[in-house]
């Protein structure tokens, strides 16, 4: 019986030397989520049932491992369609702002990203320094350039006051995650209803310091208030 049992049991395909060094990376991802960076070659090659000489072989230490799990988790995830949503003029900042964000927190609103994002940084290993750069670059100083389009402002790097206010946006939006997917703590509106918000309230801000305005609530009309009989 056990025999014959044996004998039905598909055999496991093997995987291709790049199928293997992808399937090292995305474990190694789980891996790290969980165990910090701390965590040791050792151990991770344990948990991925192979020898750890095997595992230097794909990569030939911790640090060049912990690079392509960032490659993965982070610039991978990255859609090159949000570049042109960002600086697409036939779109108010308004919509173009709401669109991205609702499609870029789809893909860092997870577990496994976050967890490494915070392990990163309390271990001080260069990926959060690299990320902090892309959201700079690619993200926020895209919308302050776009916002000063719109409001008509002169076509100038963005200033640091600029970035900063840029930064309270992204760090409401990013905490609005971790609150829900790492503390899981309680909240009180859905996502796209947050980022809404927290995009009018960006746009009301930086119009205010810099004395310009752009239309806001294209996409998410405000609640009347109540009108007296």
């Amino acid at each position: 019986m056990a025999k014959a049992a044996l004998k039905s049991r598909p055999k496991q395909r093997r995987l291709s030397p790049d199928e293997r060094r992808s399937d090292f990376i995305r474990k190694a991802a789980e891996f790290f989520s969980e165990e910090g960076f701390d965590g040791g070659t050792r151990e991770l090659a344990r948990k991925l049932g192979v020898t750890q000489p095997l595992l230097y072989r794909y990569f030939p230490s911790k640090d060049d491992l912990i690079r392509e799990v960032y490659r993965t988790v982070y610039l991978d995830r990255w859609n090159p369609e949000w570049d042109a949503l960002l600086t697409d003029r036939s779109l108010p900042i308004r919509d173009r702002m709401q669109r991205f964000y609702e499609a870029y927190t789809d893909a860092i609103f997870n577990r496994e990203w976050l967890r490494i994002y915070l392990f990163a940084a309390l271990k001080g290993v260069e990926i959060n320094k690299w990320y902090v750069g892309i959201v700079e670059d690619r993200i926020l100083a895209r919308i302050v350039t776009e916002y000063r389009a719109e409001a008509g402002l002169p076509d100038q790097p963005p200033a640091p006051a600029e970035l900063e206010l840029a930064w309270v946006l992204q760090g409401g939006i990013f905490y609005y995650g971790l609150r829900r997917y790492i503390y899981e703590s309680p909240v009180m509106e859905e996502k796209e209803r947050v980022i809404a918000n927290a995009v009018d309230v960006f746009l009301e801000g930086i119009s205010r310091v810099f004395g310009t305005s752009v239309k806001v609530r294209t996409a998410y009309a405000r609640v009347p208030e109540p009108t007296e009989d």
